[in-house]
């Protein structure tokens, strides 16, 4: 289904939730043929239709094996094959470079149908052997597995005994295997690499990939060009070229969309986005996100050998500190004052347009805004005022803390504003940090407090796991996976239930009762889940898809859907004989399901923003 462009800018509708789980097990899909209603090209008087895509946040690497950031994995979602995909409409589970999968009555064994119309942009076939290799290379070098090695750990053994049966066999059963979200890469190519953690796979242009564009060129922090792939096997993309451009300043993003210099700008601000409506030729998309915003507290950084590193405020370390710092948050004035209006009022871990997911606390366990409180919580503590009415720590020094702000983020820098106010209030000072990318202190645990936040999936195993006692380093000279070096063996033993829970409903109360456990810690404090603000130029873009189509988000998809849907006008002008070129294309994928009782089908994708930015 296509979001086509009104006169008007559309009200925000709502989204649908996008979990999938059957008592039986779905052990084929078959899809029926993809063909796009609108293949007319731009006109050739007025050259190549190019796409160009604002973007603010940095590359980190177009290595998938290391890529974090949103940029960076929206990107290779682009640019190579999963083994599934997820519908635009709803987000069920549709063939990828699988066309169908089955597992073993104990659900140990899952054999995947490769399909036979996927090839390499060099023109070689994509088989099932590029992904055992691609597997079994991520269990096998810890180097290989710093962007997903989450999802092979439970991984025994891969194979591939024919170009188009792949095989992977677990340790245990694993409830997310319809949805391993790893770019698979061709075999031929990567073998050569030699040390993963250094290779970035930037540069030499083309870069070899089976999804619907092939990458051509990049320059860091300027611009990422693609081509569409003429083979892609669900046809190729509309425009002649996709470019992400760069933006360090939001304004001059937008100031580029009002000239026509870029086709769509992703993050707007409410003022922003306020201002767009009134513009000629600009659509403004304001949907539900699928994000939270939050602080993250530094629990005092460790690796997996124990060792200790970094130089977070060891009051924080004091949950009474933590809760009190809670209870000085007022969400409300930051959803009508910073937000204006577009956000959520911040409650568990996952936003509420996942429903069956969404948890919020109630009763005594809920930490409503209330500075009175706060105050006394400190004060039976131990933490009293002096004379200047400052807060003392247990060490007899005033209690003054750093929180790591992102200097491209306005919202970061307007909540900072109202901390200092609040905390000020209980006699603790605040120094808020903007830096143009957080990461280096980060990880190296060199902070007190973080302005954080990601961008959460249907399944929301992956940014669970992101706070498990797995996740941190193995050493402090190491980066793991962790968000926050959160380690609590409570959290953790909930995790290992929910990782192999067949049952939807069951599954479901362990990620609710992790997401409590979360919020008891205090080490998480989720402050509001922002709308998708967003906007493109109509003279430019035709039609495109938003996901999910009846209300969702254009950037950051779980698929490809919006970029490979994107219709040129000139395009869509060029459709004279009522074949469908004013309609834009379909991307809503009719599925044809086999079931054998038994086994289960859940979704599971991730995409997530870092630390560094959360797009």
């Amino acid at each position: 289904m296509v979001t086509k462009v009104p006169s008007r800018p559309a009200a925000p509708r709502r989204p649908l939730r996008v979990l999938l789980a059957t008592g039986v097990a779905a052990t084929a899909l078959a899809a029926v043929p993809h063909t796009a209603e609108a293949q007319a090209t731009a006109d050739p008087k007025s050259g190549p239709a190019t796409l160009t895509v604002a973007v603010s946040q940095s590359i980190d690497s177009l290595s998938p094996f290391l890529a974090q950031k949103l940029t960076s994995t929206s990107i290779h979602r682009l640019a190579y094959e999963y083994l599934t995909n997820y519908d635009a409409k709803d987000a069920r589970t549709v063939p990828g470079l699988a066309t169908a999968w089955t597992s073993s009555p104990d659900k140990l064994t899952w054999t995947y149908t490769i399909r036979k119309d996927s090839t390499w942009s060099d023109g070689k076939p994509a088989t099932a052997e590029d992904a055992a290799w691609t597997f079994t290379k991520m269990m096998t070098d810890p180097n290989a597995a710093t962007a997903n090695g989450s999802f092979t750990a439970n991984f025994r053994k891969v194979t591939a005994p024919d170009p188009q049966t792949l095989v992977i066999e677990l340790k245990k059963p694993q409830a997310t295997m319809t949805a391993l979200d790893v770019p698979i890469v061709p075999k031929h190519v990567w073998e050569k690499v030699g040390d993963f953690s250094k290779f970035n796979n930037d540069k030499e242009f083309p870069i070899v990939g089976n999804g619907p564009f092939v990458i051509t060129d990049f320059k860091v922090d300027q611009y990422i060009k693609l081509k569409p792939n003429k083979s892609f096997w669900r046809g190729a993309p509309k425009f002649d070229e996709l470019v992400f451009k760069y933006y360090k300043d939001g304004d001059a993003a937008v100031a580029a969309l009002q000239k026509g210099e870029v086709s769509f700008v992703p993050n707007l601000t409410p003022a922003q986005a306020d201002a767009l409506k009134t513009q000629k030729n600009i659509k403004v998309n304001d949907a539900p996100g699928r994000r939270f915003f939050a602080i993250a507290t530094n629990p005092g950084a460790k690796a997996r050998d124990g060792k200790a590193f970094g130089n977070g405020h060891k009051a924080l370390l004091d949950p009474e500190v933590r809760k009190a710092l809670f209870l000085a948050v007022d969400r409300t004035t930051i959803v009508d004052k910073v937000f204006q209006g577009h956000a959520v009022e911040g409650e568990g871990y996952i936003p509420p347009r996942f429903g069956s997911y969404f948890w919020k606390p109630e009763g005594a366990q809920k930490r409503a805004y209330d500075p009175a409180k706060a105050a006394q919580v400190l004060d039976a503590a131990g933490y009293r005022t002096d004379a200047d009415g400052k807060r003392l720590g247990k060490d007899g020094r005033p209690l003054s803390f750093r929180i790591l702000c992102h200097a491209t983020d306005p919202n970061d820098k307007a909540i900072g504003k109202y901390l200092q106010e609040w905390w000020g209030k209980l006699g603790i000072g605040l120094k808020v940090e903007c830096l143009d990318s957080v990461s280096d202190p980060w990880v190296k645990g060199d902070y007190d407090l973080a302005f954080d936040g990601w961008s959460v999936n249907p399944d929301p195993d992956y940014v669970l796991s992101i706070h498990t006692c797995g996740a941190l380093p193995a050493t402090p000279k190491d980066s793991g996976a962790t968000d926050n070096f959160i380690c609590d063996e409570e959290f953790d033993g909930l995790y290992a239930q929910q990782a192999v829970e067949y049952d939807a409903a069951k599954r479901a109360d362990l990620v609710k009762r992790m997401q409590s456990r979360l919020y008891d810690t205090g080490y998480m404090n989720v402050m509001a889940y922002p709308n998708a603000l967003e906007a493109y130029r109509t003279d430019q873009i035709a039609s495109i898809t938003t996901m999910p189509s009846a209300a969702g988000n254009l950037w950051g998809q779980d698929g490809y859907w919006s970029w490979w849907s994107a219709v040129p006008v000139a395009a869509e002008a060029d459709d004279t004989d009522g074949s469908g070129g004013s309609t834009g294309v379909i991307v809503g994928i009719g599925v044809a399901v086999v079931v054998v009782a038994g086994a289960v089908l859940l979704l599971r994708t991730r995409r997530r923003a870092t630390a560094d930015d959360r797009e």
